[in-house]
């Protein structure tokens, strides 16, 4: 844990309101060809993506109600609601409650706007909020104030206090940290939750659910190799041409190698890489998930995709009955991220 990237040595002994680190989380699934279920990855610091399905789904309300009349399919315009339900859970001061963006050329500043909308709660920029006697405020236009009981973050946690993390911040609030250390603000999601988002924890999830929980796991995790262990490090030089290697602090499909696409060059290299740094990286075995149908210029093909599913928690813990479904344009990539030129579907609960 301390050797991650995510490890925020400020945020020891600081616990949540309601001892909630992960109100919002992403989890991503994927489905084999057999359908066994996979969880890919955990999505814990600031899970994006719940706008798109919504908005879909609107969209193709309008275009073709009729759909929706026969079908019996769960309604998701429900998330809003469930997000404010979350901040009003652990709003610490029945304050008002924001969400806090970096500016509008973030290249999600459509959902922060959007999900602000949607949830009736106040959409913030960073120079709209300040932090007085360890209470943080809300500045209007009028110049007024108005105390803050809950921040849904959409910062990272190193840029959003300039005077406990990143000193060269220009998107952060100075002493958000010490409001929240006192337990004066909700942040959602907590700070430090980089080190659960740490791919190389993901190794041990299935033994902290046996450890805590004296259960096992319901969804398998991909089959995983975490190369600081001598033989799982003597397993993944040795087949490293059928794995996938993962930078364990990267996101968004950045950090990702599949050995079959490397050249024996870059083969040695990553093998290097490997043996110099084993902590940085995981290697998974490379699993055959489904394709769906997709739109696209040469008509309906067929196309690798994955499902993150959202779970909400406050006071209780709710799964989202929609999810976003994502899936690579390239017929030749098993990479669906969106900041690798990856699309989205809205995704169909059915009820019946």
């Amino acid at each position: 844990m301390y050797s991650s990237k995510g490890y925020l040595p400020q945020c020891e002994g600081v616990l949540p309101t309601l001892n909630v680190y992960s109100h919002i989380s992403g989890i991503d699934l994927v489905q084999a060809t057999d359908k066994t279920w996979y969880i890919l990855e955990d999505n814990l610091r600031i899970p994006s993506g719940a706008s798109y399905p919504l908005i879909a789904r609107e969209l193709t309300r309008k275009t073709s109600p009729n759909t929706f009349e026969g079908a019996h399919i769960a309604d998701n315009r429900n998330y809003p609601a469930m997000l404010k339900h979350v901040m009003d859970d652990v709003n610490t001061c029945e304050g008002i409650e924001v969400v806090l963006t970096p500016g509008r050329y973030n290249s999600a500043f459509f959902e922060h706007s959007y999900l602000a909308e949607k949830a009736g709660v106040v959409l913030a920029f960073p120079d709209e909020l300040f932090v007085e006697d360890d209470k943080v405020y809300y500045k209007s236009l009028h110049n007024t104030k108005a105390r803050v009981g809950v921040v849904y973050r959409r910062i990272s946690d190193d840029f959003m206090d300039p005077m406990t993390f990143n000193r060269e911040s220009l998107l952060g609030v100075p002493n958000i940290f010490n409001a929240y250390r006192k337990g004066n603000v909700s942040i959602i999601n907590a700070f430090g939750n980089g080190v659960a988002d740490d791919k190389g924890i993901y190794y041990f999830v299935p033994k902290m659910i046996k450890y805590y929980l004296n259960e096992e796991p319901i969804l398998r995790n991909a089959p995983t190799y975490l190369p600081m262990f001598a033989d799982d490090q003597k397993y993944v030089l040795s087949n490293l041409k059928n794995l996938v290697i993962k930078d364990v602090a990267e996101a968004g499909g950045y950090g990702v190698m599949f050995g079959k696409d490397m050249t024996a060059e870059r083969l040695t290299e990553v093998r290097e890489m490997i043996i110099h740094e084993p902590r940085r990286w995981i290697a998974q075995e490379v699993i055959d998930f489904i394709d769906l149908n997709i739109m696209s210029d040469d008509g309906i093909v067929k196309r690798k995709s994955d499902l993150r599913a959202f779970v909400l928690t406050g006071k209780d813990t709710q799964v989202w009955p929609s999810g976003l479904t994502r899936f690579t344009r390239d017929p030749n990539s098993l990479v669906v991220n969106s900041s690798q030129g990856g699309g989205f579907k809205d995704t169909w609960v059915m009820t019946e």
